[in-house]
C-alpha cells in the first residue's frame, strides 16, 4: 500500500524563497563592507550607526571570521540552499524524506551558529549588528519551519502525535518567531545600554 502523496508545502516554499532573498541580500552587504574594510582599514561601515549598532566591530573580530574567512561567505553559500528549494517547490519538485531530513540538519547547523553569534555579539562584543539582526530574523523562523515540515512528514521519525503537533505548530510559526525575537529583545535590552544608546 503506497503512502498517500503530500500536499505540495506551498506557503513553506514562499517563504524559503523569501528567506534565501533576504539572507542572501544581507550577506552580500556584510561582504562588501569587509573587502571595503579590509581594502581601507580606516574604512566606515554604512551600517555603523554607534559603538553600540554597527556592523565594523563584528565583522573585525574573531567571531566574525569563525573558519578563518570572513563569516559573509557563509551565509552567500548557504541561503543558496532555501532560495533553490523553495523555487523547486514552487515549480513543482518533490523531495524524498532524506533529502528533507539532510535539509533539516542543515538548518539546524545555521539556527545553533545563529544563536552562537547572537551570544557573543551581545555578551562579549558588546554591539548588535544591523545586518546580522536581519540575518538573524530569517534564520530562526526558517530553521522552525523546515524542523517542523520534516516531522510533519515523517522525514524525522517520531511518533504520530509529534507529526500531529509539528503540523498544528506550522500555523503557529509567526508567533514561535515573535517570541524567539522578544526573547533576544529582552536579553540585549538587559545586557546592553540601550536606554543610554537611544535617550543618553
Amino acid at each position: 500500500m503506497h503512502a498517500p502523496a503530500q500536499k505540495r508545502p506551498t506557503a513553506l516554499a514562499i517563504w524559503l524563497v523569501i528567506a534565501g532573498i533576504v539572507g542572501l541580500g544581507a550577506a552580500f552587504t556584510l561582504t562588501i563592507e569587509k573587502i571595503a574594510s579590509l581594502e581601507d582599514p580606516g574604512h566606515v561601515a554604512g551600517c555603523d550607526f554607534s559603538v553600540l549598532v554597527q556592523c565594523g566591530a563584528n565583522l573585525a573580530s574573531e567571531q566574525g571570521s569563525v573558519f578563518g574567512f570572513p563569516n559573509p561567505l557563509i551565509g552567500l553559500m548557504g541561503w543558496m540552499a532555501p532560495l533553490v528549494v523553495g523555487m523547486a517547490l514552487l515549480a513543482g519538485a518533490r523531495f524524498a524524506r532524506w533529502f528533507w531530513a539532510l535539509f533539516t540538519l542543515g538548518m539546524t547547523f545555521a539556527f545553533g551558529f545563529v544563536c552562537w553569534l547572537i551570544w557573543q555579539s551581545i555578551f562579549f562584543l558588546g554591539t548588535l549588528c544591523p545586518w546580522c539582526m536581519v540575518t538573524w530574523s530569517v534564520t530562526i523562523p526558517t530553521f522552525y519551519a523546515v524542523l517542523l515540515h520534516s516531522v510533519r512528514i515523517g522525514a524525522i521519525p517520531l511518533p504520530q502525535g509529534a507529526r500531529k503537533l509539528a503540523d498544528t505548530l506550522m500555523g503557529w510559526l509567526p508567533l514561535l518567531a515573535t517570541v524567539s525575537y522578544l526573547i533576544i529583545a529582552v536579553i540585549a535590552a538587559v545586557r546592553l545600554p540601550l536606554l543610554d544608546q537611544i535617550f543618553g
